[in-house]
């Protein structure tokens, strides 16, 4: 097997492992208590909705390619399409909130 089919095979793995630590960090920012009215958190959670489409997608990679499901290679490009709609309109919403 040569390096690149290894790492191939077992980044998705990390993927998961790292998408832990993250999903961690989420939870320390929502639950920490906001004292100033400036903070907008509102693009933080679609951030957080495009984390969970990014970990759907990941579990589907990983699935898939220990052959329990059978999904076409196709269906990742509508997870992605999703990811960039929710950034986009994070970044739209940050913009109008530090233009008042």
């Amino acid at each position: 097997m040569s390096l690149a089919a290894a790492v191939a095979q077992v980044a998705p793995l990390y993927n998961l492992g790292l998408v832990v630590i993250v999903f961690i960090l989420f939870i320390k920012l929502f639950n920490t208590p906001v004292r100033d009215r400036r903070v907008y958190l509102m693009p933080w959670k679609l951030i957080f909705g495009a984390f969970c489409v990014y970990v759907i997608e990941a579990v589907l990679t990983v699935l898939r390619g220990q052959g329990v499901l059978n999904i076409p290679i196709h269906i990742n490009g509508f997870f992605e399409v999703a990811i960039i709609v929710l950034f986009i309109y994070a970044l739209l919403l940050q913009r109008e909130h530090a233009a008042k």
